[in-house]
C-alpha cells in the first residue's frame, strides 16, 4: 500500500485496521453514504442537525479553553445573513491559525447544531480556503462519498487516497462479465462502475446513491452476488457429476410399520417435505438437502423416517447434533420406537469411557448398530461405520463447513440431510446453503397454542413469577433459563444455582430442580425423565434446554437476563413451551442498563411469534455477517452487496450463475476465461472450503 500517492507507513498501517492491504481492496472499498454539497447555503438557512455547505468570511480564529485541560480551536465566519462557529478540539495550532487569517474567504461543510451558549456551530467541518472564482477540491461543488475511518485517519484523507488510486490502477479493473450479460442487463462498464460508486457524476441523485440504486452500484452488488452464486452453482453441478451414492427403495415393509406407530398423523407440510426426500433417495446422486423448519414444526419424525429409510436399505444412518443434551433427548424420543421395530440404536458422546465405549464402536464398525445418534464425536476417527448410506445434521448452524463434511466421508457418498430450527431468510439461505436443494416445513401441527410474549424489568419481577405460579396451581409446568451455571464477578448476572434456591424458597409446595451441562449423564437424563413424567414442575436450566426437549405439558418460560441473548437462541427458547394444548408464555426477565440492540431483540420477540420474521430482524439488527456465524460459515465476506436490501439483485445473479454453469459447467469457454480468472481470484482463501476449479 505503501508505494500508492499519500499512503506512508503509519497510514498504512491504518488502512490495514480498515481491511485495506491492497489496491483491490480500495477500489471496492464504496462509501457508506453521500453528502450533497453541490448547494450553498446562507448561514441563516443552516437547519440544525442537517448537513450544509457554507461560504464567508473569518472573523476571528484562535485557541479557548474549556475547563483547564480542554482546547478548542474556534474559527468565526459570517456572511451577509448571520454568523457560526467552526470548532476544533485535535489541532495544531501554528497550522490552525495560518489556515484560518483574519479576513480569508473559505468554504465550510459538515453538520450545524446549535450551542446554547454561543449559538450556531459546526463540529470538525470540511474546509477549503478560496482563492479566486475557481476552487479545484474533492469536496466543493461535488456530491462528496463519505468512508468508515479509524482513528488517526481523517476521512478526507482517505477521499484523497481512494482518488489517487482511481487515477493511478482503474485501468486494472478489467471487465469480466460476459457481452451478452453486460447487454442483457444493460450494465454500466467495470471500470466507470467503480469510479462512479466512489465520485458520482453531476446530477447523481443523493437518494438512490445513499440506497445504494445507481445504475454504477448495482453494476457492482450484482458482479460480488454474481461470482458467490457461480460457486455454489459449480460446486452442485460437481457434486451431481462426482458422487455416486447408494439409491434406496423408500418407503418398503419397515415404514408402514413406523406409520402405524405414530399416535398423530403427520401434517401437510410433513408430508411435502418427506415426498421431496423420498425423491432424493431414490437416486444415486447422493442428497444434499436442507429442511428449514420453525420450532416445533415437526422435524424429528422427519428426520427419524429419513434414518430408517436407511436401514430398511440395508445400510446404517447417523444423527449428530451440537450438545450432548440435544443427542439425548433425541436417543429418549427415537428409542422407543427402534425398540418396537427391532432396530438397534446407540447414543455416542463423549461421556462414554472405556469397555463400553470400545464395545459401542465395535457394534459400529460391524454393523450391528444401525441408527447412530451422537454430537461431533461421531467424526472422531476411532468411528468406523460398517456402511453409513445417510447422515442427518441437526442445528446445522452450529457446526463448522468442515464437520459438516467430515461426517459425510464416513461413508461412500452417504446422502445428506441437514436441519434447522432456526429459521433463515431467504437471501442468507441462497448465500449460505446455495449449493444444497431446500425444504421448508411452513405448519405447526394442529392444536399449538399462540405464546404470549411479555417483557419485565426486575422492578416487576414478582408480575412475572405470579403468572407462573398461576400455571403451577394448574397443574403445569414451568422453565427458568438463566445464562450462567455459577455467579460470574466478572457479568453481573443471575446464575442458575442462585435463582434455583429463590424458586425453592418462594414455591416451597412444588418440586423445583436444577439441570446443566456440567451434570453427569445419568443425572440429566433422570432429571428429564421425572419432569416428562411431570414429578418435577419447575425446571431451572442454563441453555442447554434451548432445543431439543419437548414437554407438552411445559407451559411457562421464564428467561433470566433475556437482554443478554440472541435473538434466535430467545426464539428458540421460547419454542420450549405452546408445544401442547394449554396457553403458554414466554416472560423475558430484563435488567437495566439495556443496549439498543437489546432492546430491538426484546421488542421483536414480542412483536412476532413467526420464526421467519425473527430472522428477518436478527438479520437486520446484528448484519449478514454475524448472523448465525456466518463469519465462520466458509462464505467470503461481501464487501458492497447487502442480503437485506439486494435480495433481487441475489435472485437474478443466482439465475444468470446457473444458467452460466448448465451451458458451460467447468467455466472453460474461452470468451468466459476472464470469468474463471475473477472467480478464483474472488475466492481466494475460500478455494478449499468451495470446492471450486
Amino acid at each position: 500500500m505503501q508505494f500508492i500517492k499519500g499512503v506512508g507507513p503509519r497510514k498504512a498501517i491504518l488502512l490495514e485496521k480498515l481491511r485495506l492491504t491492497s489496491i483491490e481492496d480500495c477500489l471496492y472499498f464504496l462509501p457508506f453514504r453521500f453528502e450533497d454539497r453541490t448547494q450553498f447555503k446562507k448561514i441563516s438557512q443552516a437547519v440544525p442537525g442537517e448537513y450544509v455547505t457554507l461560504t464567508g468570511e473569518v472573523l476571528s480564529s484562535g485557541t479557548m479553553f474549556m475547563g483547564r485541560r480542554k482546547r478548542v480551536f474556534e474559527v468565526i465566519v459570517q456572511d451577509e445573513t448571520g454568523v457560526i462557529r467552526a470548532k476544533w478540539f485535535r489541532f495544531n495550532e501554528t497550522y490552525m491559525k495560518e489556515k484560518f487569517a483574519t479576513g480569508q474567504k473559505i468554504i465550510l461543510s459538515g453538520k450545524s447544531t446549535i450551542n446554547k451558549r454561543s449559538g450556531l456551530e459546526i463540529i470538525h467541518p470540511d474546509t477549503e480556503q478560496v482563492s479566486g472564482e475557481n476552487v479545484s477540491s474533492l469536496e466543493i461543488g461535488k456530491i462528496v462519498p463519505v468512508y468508515h475511518v479509524t482513528d488517526g485517519l481523517h476521512l478526507k484523507s482517505m477521499r484523497t487516497i481512494i482518488k489517487n488510486v482511481l487515477d493511478n490502477y482503474l485501468h486494472l479493473a478489467e471487465e469480466f462479465l460476459p457481452d451478452d450479460m453486460i447487454q442483457r442487463h444493460n450494465f454500466v462498464p467495470r471500470a466507470e462502475a467503480i469510479a462512479q460508486s466512489h465520485f458520482p457524476p453531476e446530477g447523481s441523485s443523493l437518494e438512490e446513491l445513499d440506497a445504494f440504486k445507481t445504475p454504477a452500484q448495482r453494476r457492482l452488488v450484482f458482479e460480488e452476488l454474481f461470482l458467490i452464486q457461480l460457486a455454489l452453482a459449480f460446486r452442485k453441478n460437481r457434486a451431481g457429476e462426482e458422487h455416486t451414492g447408494t439409491a434406496f427403495k423408500t418407503r418398503g415393509e419397515l415404514i408402514k410399520r413406523f406409520v402405524k406407530l405414530l399416535p398423530f398423523t403427520l401434517t401437510g407440510a410433513q408430508k411435502k417435505v418427506l415426498g421431496e426426500i423420498m425423491k432424493d433417495l431414490e437416486k444415486k446422486k447422493p442428497m444434499n438437502r436442507l429442511i428449514q423448519g420453525d420450532v416445533g414444526s415437526g422435524k424429528t419424525i422427519i428426520a427419524l423416517t429419513a434414518l430408517l429409510t436407511a436401514v430398511d436399505n440395508g445400510t446404517q444412518s447417523a444423527l449428530m447434533v451440537p450438545t450432548e443434551i440435544l443427542a439425548e433427548q433425541h436417543y429418549l424420543n427415537i428409542r422407543p420406537f427402534c425398540e418396537k421395530l427391532d432396530i438397534e440404536i446407540k447414543l455416542v458422546t463423549s461421556a462414554l469411557k472405556g469397555k463400553e465405549r470400545k464395545s459401542y464402536f465395535k457394534d459400529i464398525q460391524n454393523g450391528k448398530t444401525q441408527i447412530v445418534i451422537g454430537t461431533h464425536s461421531l467424526i472422531q476417527k476411532d468411528i468406523q461405520f460398517k456402511k453409513l448410506g445417510l447422515a442427518v445434521i441437526d442445528e446445522q448452524h452450529r457446526f463448522g463447513v468442515m464437520q459438516r463434511e467430515a461426517i459425510g466421508k464416513k461413508g461412500d457418498q452417504p446422502h445428506l440431510l441437514i436441519m434447522t430450527a432456526t429459521p433463515i431468510p431467504r437471501s442468507l439461505a441462497l448465500t449460505l446453503y446455495g449449493d444444497m436443494d431446500v425444504s421448508l416445513l411452513d405448519e405447526l401441527p394442529p392444536g399449538r397454542q399462540v405464546i404470549t410474549t411479555n417483557l419485565f424489568f426486575e422492578n416487576r419481577r414478582e408480575q412475572a413469577y405470579a403468572i407462573m405460579e398461576k400455571q403451577l396451581q394448574q397443574g403445569r409446568q414451568a422453565f427458568v433459563v438463566c445464562p450462567l451455571i455459577e455467579e460470574s464477578e466478572s457479568i453481573d448476572l443471575k446464575a442458575a444455582v442462585t435463582v434455583f434456591d429463590f424458586i425453592q424458597e418462594k414455591f416451597p409446595g412444588f418440586t423445583a430442580c436444577l439441570i446443566h451441562g456440567k451434570l453427569k449423564k445419568e443425572e440429566r437424563q433422570n432429571i428429564m425423565s421425572r419432569f416428562l413424567k411431570k414429578e418435577i414442575q419447575v425446571l431451572v436450566s442454563t441453555t442447554v434446554i434451548e432445543v431439543g426437549i419437548d414437554v407438552p405439558n411445559a407451559t411457562v418460560m421464564i428467561i433470566e437476563h433475556a437482554e443478554r441473548f440472541g435473538l434466535a437462541q430467545l426464539h428458540q427458547l421460547r419454542g420450549r413451551v405452546g408445544r401442547g394444548t394449554h396457553a403458554s408464555y414466554c416472560l423475558l426477565m430484563a435488567y437495566h442498563p439495556i443496549s439498543e440492540e437489546g432492546q430491538a431483540r426484546m421488542k421483536a420477540m414480542q412483536n412476532s411469534g413467526d420464526g421467519f420474521v425473527i430472522a428477518e430482524e436478527d438479520l437486520k439488527i446484528r448484519g449478514p455477517g454475524d448472523f448465525m456465524g456466518t463469519r465462520q460459515s466458509g462464505m467470503p465476506l461481501l464487501k458492497i452487496a447487502n442480503l437485506l436490501r439486494d435480495i433481487q439483485v441475489l435472485e437474478t445473479a443466482r439465475n444468470e450463475a446457473f444458467q452460466l454453469i448448465e451451458s458451460d459447467p467447468d467455466i472453460t469457454d474461452p470468451k468466459h476465461q476472464p470469468l474463471n480468472k475473477a472467480l478464483k481470484r474472488f475466492l481466494g482463501n475460500y478455494m478449499e472450503l468451495m470446492e471450486v476449479i
